[in-house]
C-alpha cells in the first residue's frame, strides 16, 4: 500500500501482519465487532486459501501470522477481509446501542473524504505492516508476541485465556478460528 515500506513482496511466503484501525481507534472494545473479525478470519480460512497460523484481536488492531495456499494472493484475501469487515462493522455500528456512533462514524467518514479511499466509511488504515518470516526463529518469536499481547496490556494473566487468540489452540484447546499450528 501507499507508502508502506513493510509490504507483501512474496505473496508465497508467511507473514506476520498488523492490521490496524484507522487513528488506532479502540472499537474492538465490543465482542459484536471482534465476532465480525473471527467469522470473516474463518470465511477467509475455508473460502479464500488463507492459512492462520496465530491471531490476536486488541482494542486496535489485529495480529495475524498468515500465508495464502498456492494458488491465492495473500495481498487480495487482505484487500476482501478489511473490505468486507469494514463495512460489517460499521453497520453493525449503526445497528446496536453503541455509546460512541456519531464520533466513530463522523472519524471513519472524515477518514473516507480525506484520503479518497473509500466510499463512506474508512475503518482500516491500508499499510498491513508486513513482516516476512523468513526464518524459524523469526516465526516462534512472532508467534510469543502474540500471544503474550493481552498478557503485557492486563487483559489477562495467562495467553490462553484470551478467547480472542490462537493462544489456547497452542494450549491444547480449541480455538474460535480455525488455524494451522505451526
Amino acid at each position: 500500500m501507499s507508502g508502506d515500506r513493510y509490504e507483501i513482496a512474496d505473496q508465497e511466503k508467511t507473514y506476520f501482519l498488523t492490521l490496524t484501525v484507522i487513528d488506532w481507534v479502540d472499537v474492538f472494545t465490543r465482542k459484536d465487532y471482534k465476532v465480525i473479525i473471527v467469522d470473516s478470519l474463518n470465511y477467509c480460512v475455508e473460502n479464500k486459501g488463507l492459512e492462520i497460523f496465530a491471531w490476536v484481536i486488541m482494542s486496535n488492531h489485529l495480529h495475524l501470522m498468515v500465508r495464502a495456499k498456492e494458488g491465492f494472493i495473500l495481498s487480495h484475501i487482505l484487500r476482501d477481509f478489511k473490505k468486507f469487515t469494514s463495512k460489517e462493522i460499521t453497520a453493525k455500528i449503526l445497528e446496536i446501542g453503541e455509546s460512541r456512533r456519531e464520533w466513530l462514524l463522523n472519524k471513519f467518514a472524515f477518514e473516507a473524504k480525506r484520503t479518497g479511499r473509500a466510499k463512506n466509511y474508512k475503518f482500516w488504515r491500508d499499510d498491513n505492516h508486513a513482516i516476512c518470516l523468513e526464518k524459524s526463529e523469526w516465526v516462534l518469536q512472532r508467534l510469543n508476541y502474540i500471544h503474550q499481547n493481552p498478557v503485557r496490556q492486563m487483559i489477562v494473566n495467562n495467553p490462553e485465556d484470551y478467547i480472542f487468540s490462537s493462544a489456547i489452540d497452542y494450549a491444547d484447546g480449541k480455538g474460535l478460528v480455525i488455524i494451522t499450528r505451526v
